[in-house]
């Protein structure tokens, strides 16, 4: 069954692969990058139907002069600005955090009849805390849910940590780590 499961998402991408030659090209990319108006008022029209759209092309060159007075940086360039140096750190640090957070560790703990049902779980989560964090994050802010989302990963994962070490003296314990990794898996979503 999972190499069926598996090829499954194959299905999509062919889908997306055949009709996305009859999508029309974005107009702020005619526009900007290509400097093509008619093709850009030629997408609008297909994406938006008859109508005066002016507003909508005044507003993307806008955005093109905001562009034009912007310089593009390098890697290096990035570095050494002092002005960009905070956001590097922080970009840095939520990065490594992500990257140690132990999201990829949570499910190797378990006997091999359980595993099926978490990796399901872990991915009906992660579609959940998808739903969960675009509603929340216009509601309290990013700083918000990056704090609170690992703070409550950081309480999930001591709780997770005594359950896999008494998981061998209560025969509950096993579907209350499964729990824990749910939530974890949701907390991570909401919040990193």
């Amino acid at each position: 069954l999972w190499p069926w499961l598996l090829a499954s998402s194959g299905l999509s991408a062919l889908v997306q692969l055949v009709t996305l030659p009859f999508f029309p090209d974005s107009p702020s990319y005619l526009l900007i990058q290509k400097g093509n108006e008619e093709a850009c008022r030629k997408a609008i029209r297909k994406l938006w139907g008859e109508g005066d759209h002016q507003a909508e092309i005044d507003d993307i060159m806008k955005e093109k002069g905001a562009m034009a007075s912007t310089k593009t940086l390098r890697v290096l360039e990035v570095i050494k600005e002092r002005s960009l140096r905070w956001q590097l750190y922080i970009l840095m640090t939520v990065m490594t955090t992500l990257q140690l957070c132990g999201i990829n560790a949570v499910e190797s703990k378990f006997e091999e009849y359980l595993i099926p049902y978490v990796s399901l779980g872990v991915g009906l989560c992660e579609c959940l805390s998808s739903i969960l964090c675009s509603t929340l994050i216009d509601r309290f802010g990013r700083k918000v849910l990056l704090w609170g989302g690992y703070s409550l990963m950081c309480s999930v994962l001591a709780l997770l940590t005594m359950t896999l070490s008494l998981q061998h003296r209560f025969f509950w314990m096993h579907y209350f780590s499964v729990i824990l990794i749910f939530l974890f898996v949701v907390f991570y979503g909401i919040g990193p």
